[in-house]
């Protein structure tokens, strides 16, 4: 696992290869057995592998979405705000592991945000996804996952490149060393 973390980037440009199944059915297992709080698994995701509505979800919100046009595959990621008060996390969790599968498949990802950004003066990014794909109101847009084939190479972030001053020990401020 720690190879896997070490290795993610946010990969932004992908092949025109489609996914394998198999991968799609791997990483819809990955999204269903996300932990949740309390189990209330308040989430609901919509893949999307629609040429048409991939290029639309380019456009959701005014900057840093452009890449989905070249995904293979869109996870929008949304939930249903009444089932859970920390349906934010739950989310989260379910996008993290959702990369990191992906990862694991040798395949890219990149996140974009959705909730609370603009798509325009007066629509939202949630809103122009919302109505987009027919989701019910209730449910909240948290992020769009691209998945696809990497057509680009980042390197792994150097470890001596880590902001090791941001962890503390037993208190803030108290310097970490290795143990």
């Amino acid at each position: 696992m720690i190879d896997l973390i070490r290795t993610r980037r946010s990969i932004r440009r992908f092949t025109d290869q489609p996914l394998e199944p198999q991968a799609v059915e791997l990483l819809v297992e990955t999204l269903l057995r996300a932990p949740s709080s309390r189990n209330h698994n308040p989430w609901q995701f919509v893949l999307v592998d629609d040429r048409s509505l991939l290029e639309q979800l380019a456009s959701a919100k005014q900057h840093g979405s452009e890449f989905l046009k070249g995904a293979a595959l869109a996870v929008v990621i949304c939930a249903d705000e009444g089932r859970s008060d920390v349906w934010v996390e739950d989310c989260s969790i379910a996008a993290i592991l959702l990369q990191m599968t992906a990862q694991s498949l040798g395949l890219g990802s990149c996140w974009a945000q959705i909730r609370k950004r603009q798509h325009g003066q007066q629509t939202t990014a949630e809103q122009f996804v919302q109505r987009l794909l027919g989701l019910p109101e209730q449910l909240r847009v948290a992020a769009i996952i691209g998945i696809g084939h990497p057509a680009e190479r980042r390197q792994p972030l150097a470890a001596d490149k880590l902001e090791y001053g941001k962890v503390s020990r037993n208190r803030f401020g108290a310097v970490w060393e290795s143990l």
